[in-house]
């Protein structure tokens, strides 16, 4: 895409969808942002072929043109006028704004995808999110690990009395469904939003959980269908009152019910972060992608899913600790950008908890091996579970050797649990700020999925986190090299046959 202007502040072309799902490209639209007290009728839209004046009103921001407003409408919250656009060509267009008959914004594609929008030189799902990254101020966070403090992330739930407003891939715990139960008897509205195709399906677990929730007159709902923006709604966090919840874990008992998973989660009340976490729930929850719980399971058949069962005794209590600065960071809108630019920004160290790596030249590591050549300190967990040990062990091998040959202050380890079942955490502690949340370190979690993050800066807030992170570490030394086999009990619980084991290694390693 190329913009170019003849004045500091013209009207200018941001997005277009050429190529809507619709009989006849019915739902064509342009986007243009517009200085306040803009007139558009002093705008000409051309293509190649033809030019439209745009209509006699006064406008500021983003404005939504269409020959089809009531097809669109339902897609954005712009605002949206009738305009007749020149017909966009799916094989490629040039669009021009005249003023004067003189060009001054411009915006070029090429073989426009089907239902895609282009903004920023980027094809994305039509009604898919242009999320900022929120900044808030200073404050107190209540930091905690999992699965030594399972009480933290559910204490919010408990308490409400306004809303409550929960995020997830997964939510299979009673304990969290007997606190939004309570808090809709409390009179707080309560609604819940979930994944209604997660990888291995839903489980009969979630269903009595949805089923319960409903019944107490708890709005659910579950993103599915044709008209999903994103792969996955993989975020994991609530809103309760004036508090947001963000996790790595989902809302089950291996996750926040603290019997399995090594997983990092923050309590904060920061307006800002609070705002813009409803903004995007509501977002989510309001799209036309968003099916009700009721509906979504009439005549479906679910899945008998797993257990976790584990005991685990506190090593790490939670904290009310300091930060001089938060930041909520969105995927597939800014997460990505926002996270590889901390890592080119450190000077010290960085200290990164994984599932897994899908690959040893991703964005990320990237970034990481740039770091590490400026001398920064570089440390990398990985879990070590039989479903992700062998390609884990693989990236740890390769980043290692790299490592060794450049002299890097590089190592990444494998880990061997103590206090936990396995590493299920996404997070960083990059110099004295941390980020955690839900984001896998694979492609389709920063480009396709929905995922929610919370970034902390501070020295005291970095320091507990790196305390838990330097434990684990010095727990799994020279865990990187070894190989365990997969236990034979465990794949005859999962089922016989490598087409089974396949399919729950996928499940397990993705949530």
């Amino acid at each position: 895409m190329a913009v170019t202007a003849t004045d500091p502040d013209p009207l200018s072309i941001v997005a277009t969808v050429p190529n809507p799902v619709a009989d006849g490209d019915a739902g064509e639209t342009v986007v243009v942002r517009a200085p306040p007290s803009t007139n558009l009728s002093q705008y000409v839209l051309a293509d190649g072929e033809s030019r439209v004046r745009l209509p006699n009103r006064t406008v500021m921001g983003e404005v939504v043109l269409t020959a089809t407003p009531a097809r669109v409408r339902n897609r954005t919250d712009r605002r949206v006028l009738r305009v007749a656009l020149p017909a966009l060509s799916n094989a490629g267009e040039r669009l021009r704004l005249l003023r004067d008959n003189q060009t001054v914004s411009t915006l070029r594609y090429e073989n426009a995808p089907e239902g895609e929008r282009l903004r920023n030189g980027t094809w994305r799902s039509v009604g898919a999110t242009d999320h900022p990254v929120v900044t808030g101020g200073a404050g107190t966070a209540r930091a905690f690990v999992l699965p030594d403090a399972p009480g933290p992330p559910l204490a919010p739930l408990r308490n409400a009395t306004d809303r409550v407003l929960l995020a997830g891939y997964t939510l299979t715990s009673e304990r969290v469904t007997d606190a939004l139960v309570a808090a809709a008897k409390r009179g707080a509205t309560v609604r819940v939003l979930v994944e209604g195709g997660p990888v291995g399906g839903i489980s009969r677990a979630q269903a009595r959980q949805l089923d319960r929730l409903t019944a107490a007159g708890v709005t659910v709902r579950v993103v599915t269908g044709p008209h999903a923006r994103y792969a996955y709604h993989h975020a994991k966090y609530a809103v309760a009152d004036d508090r947001a919840v963000v996790l790595t874990e989902n809302w089950k008992p291996a996750g926040v019910g603290g019997r399995s998973s090594r997983g990092w989660g923050a309590v904060v009340a920061d307006p800002e972060i609070v705002s813009g976490l409803v903004r995007v729930f509501d977002g989510d929850f309001e799209w036309r992608a968003a099916k009700a719980w009721r509906e979504y399971r009439r005549g479906r058949t679910f899945t008998a899913g797993e257990t976790a069962n584990g005991t685990y005794q506190t090593r790490t209590e939670p904290a009310r600790v300091s930060y001089r600065n938060a930041s909520l960071l969105v995927a597939p809108d800014n997460a990505g950008r926002a996270l590889a630019g901390r890592f080119r920004r450190a000077n010290d160290s960085i200290r990164v908890v994984q599932l897994s790596i899908d690959s040893p030249d991703g964005r990320f590591v990237r970034a990481l091996l740039d770091a590490a050549r400026r001398g920064v300190t570089v440390r990398v967990l990985l879990a070590g579970a039989w479903y992700v040990r062998e390609d884990n062990a693989a990236v740890a091998e390769q980043l290692n050797a790299a490592a060794d040959r450049e002299g890097l202050d590089l190592h990444v380890r494998l880990a061997e649990p103590r206090g936990y079942e396995k590493i299920h955490a996404k997070g960083v502690v990059v110099d004295d700020s941390v980020v955690l949340g839900s984001l896998n370190w694979n492609r389709e979690s920063v480009r396709q999925n929905r995922e929610v993050l919370l970034a902390l800066e501070g020295e005291a807030v970095a320091d507990y986190y790196r305390t838990v992170f330097d434990a684990d570490w010095r727990a799994s030394s020279g865990a990187a090299s070894e190989r365990t086999p997969v236990p034979f009990g465990l794949v005859t619980a999962l089922g016989v046959g490598a087409a089974v084991c396949l399919l729950a290694a996928r499940r397990l390693s993705f949530e």
